[in-house]
């Protein structure tokens, strides 16, 4: 197949819950799979130069770039879509997903966040706890970060893991 004949020195694959994507030798990428949730990357494929990470969201892909900038695809709702950060997706360190949404640890430490906001896309309710942050990890429907002095801070469904006040 014709995706099959790109699939050569895959350095990285990963996936949405319909699509695949690859990251190759040269740091360009190969996707197939379900259109509408990643598995069509020609909409970006001229941006997916040097790419370094990607992050498969449940119907979404994020990839950083060796320039620190993030590329996005997908369902334009559910992550697919970082416009509205765009700006502030620089010197990203790690990316980590959560159902429908994704969180950007940047070099500083800070948190960038985009995707459906209620299931973590919005952290600004925490956002001014987002400092220093080392690790990040995902839910379906929450984050949870640690930061560098121990602590852990949560957004999200705050049925689903979002909201850590009670523990």
């Amino acid at each position: 197949s014709r995706v099959q004949d790109q699939l050569k020195n895959v350095q990285q694959i990963c996936a949405t819950d319909s699509a695949f994507a690859a990251v190759l030798a040269d740091g360009t990428v190969v996707t197939w799979g379900d259109a509408e949730n990643g598995g069509d990357s020609s909409k970006v494929q001229h941006q997916l130069r040097n790419v370094q990470q990607i992050c498969g969201a449940a119907n979404a892909f994020a990839a950083i770039l060796a320039n620190g900038n993030v590329v996005t695809w997908g369902h334009r709702l559910l992550g697919g879509d970082s416009s509205r950060v765009q700006h502030r997706l620089r010197n990203v360190h790690q990316i980590c997903s959560a159902g429908n949404a994704f969180a950007a640890i940047l070099a500083n430490g800070n948190v960038v966040t985009w995707g459906n906001l209620k299931c973590g896309g919005d952290s600004s309710r925490v956002q001014h706890q987002l400092r220093n942050v080392q690790q990040i990890c995902g839910a379906a429907n929450a984050f949870a970060a640690i930061l560098a002095n121990g602590n852990v801070v949560t957004w999200g469904h705050r049925l689903l893991g979002g909201d850590s006040s009670r523990v």
